[in-house]
């Protein structure tokens, strides 16, 4: 007889405690295969898709659109054809009448992030998992190591995976030096070092893109393989009225309209993520981080240092990943697929693309690293 499988409130990210369902994608008696995407639901800091990790059919459907459940709460039920509706209702009740939801000293006692100095400067990581060659997560201009939170769970599934946010970022230092790719790769083969990681595969998005074709520049011996997410460095043109808009922008009215330039789907930008970048932006020192780090790589709409020929140059692995609707750096900057370099662009995808389509983003990472 066919086993019964609870669907449940996913959690992304460290401060995320409930999240509400935006509505069904599958339907009352629809089969479901492994990977299906069976509903939106929406954090405060964005929305995704919760999908199937077994196949069967979608038996109870216990959330109702607009619904809002904590973390671990039961949204439904997948089972066989052949599984009793009383088995079903039994194994809801059961579950049900034990869900006790998740307290602040259960959220406090998971994953926290740790800081450490390197170079002088305080810098901020998030480890998961453990064992395998380690994953280093690097985020684009701007970002921090949130913008892995659909990410950074799923790959750490049997492999050490780090998230930094680098120099005048997230909660970093704010002095970036020069600001450029090669202070900001120092950073990173120092976090190494303080780790004592020899090698790892490096993931980066946007400027962390650069950034990581910097560290297989300086030292391709520490690579093991790359990822390339939208990634900068790799040609010349960048958007560069959204770089200077972002680095001036202070209050809402400004910065939503950028913010809504990194999505192919606008309405992911939340109020608490409008709300979480001016807050970010208020803080002491970041204008001048930001406006330092943007003159010494992107000047008018032009990206100052090319490092294309880095990912033939180092003859390892590098799988380039692009959203097709990238509004911020074209997805005709994708290296050509050739021997080891492979290549995904993702149709009606946008610069965000590891949030937006995380789901298939994970899968490819995840096949390519295995």
């Amino acid at each position: 007889m066919s086993a019964i499988h609870t669907l449940t409130m996913p959690k992304w990210g460290l401060s995320m405690q409930e999240g509400k369902v935006n509505g069904w994608l599958k339907g009352m008696g629809d089969a479901i295969a492994v990977g299906d995407e069976i509903l939106e639901v929406e954090s405060e800091k964005i929305a995704g898709a919760v999908e199937a990790s077994v196949a069967g059919v979608l038996r109870r459907q216990l959330a109702a659109e607009g619904d809002v459940l904590p973390v671990g709460g039961l949204l439904g039920v997948v089972a066989g054809v052949d599984v009793p509706d009383a088995e079903i209702d039994a194994a809801v009740e059961a579950f049900q009448a034990s869900f006790v939801p998740p307290t602040d000293d259960e959220e406090a006692s998971g994953p926290a992030p740790e800081k450490i100095e390197i170079a002088g400067r305080r810098i901020r990581f998030l480890k998961r998992g453990e064992g395998g060659t380690p994953l280093i997560l690097i985020h684009g201009f701007g970002g921090d190591l949130n913008n892995w939170l659909f990410n950074h769970e799923a790959l750490a599934a049997g492999r050490t995976v780090y998230a930094l946010d680098l120099p005048g970022h997230g909660e970093s230092a704010k002095d970036v030096g020069d600001g450029s790719l090669e202070t900001l790769a120092g950073t990173v083969l120092g976090f190494m070092e303080s780790q004592g990681i020899e090698s790892a595969h490096l993931a980066g998005h946007s400027m962390g893109g650069a950034v990581c074709l910097k560290v297989a520049d300086m030292a391709p011996q520490r690579v093991e393989s790359l990822v390339l997410i939208c990634s900068a460095g790799l040609g010349s043109e960048i958007n560069g009225a959204y770089i200077d808009g972002f680095v001036t922008a202070q209050d809402r009215r400004a910065l939503k309209p950028l913010l809504a330039q990194l999505f192919a789907d606008s309405s992911l930008v939340t109020r608490q993520l409008v709300d979480d970048m001016l807050k970010y932006k208020r803080l002491e020192g970041v204008g001048e981080a930001l406006a330092t780090v943007a003159a010494a790589n992107f000047v008018q709409g032009r990206q100052r240092e090319s490092l294309a020929q880095v990912p033939t140059a180092l003859g390892k692995p590098v799988l380039a990943i692009w959203g097709q609707a990238d509004q911020i750096i074209p997805a005709a900057h994708a290296p050509a697929a050739a021997g080891a370099i492979r290549v995904e662009v993702l149709a009606g995808q946008g610069h965000m693309v590891q949030m937006e389509a995380a789901n298939e983003v994970n899968r490819l990472i995840d096949h390519f690293l295995g």
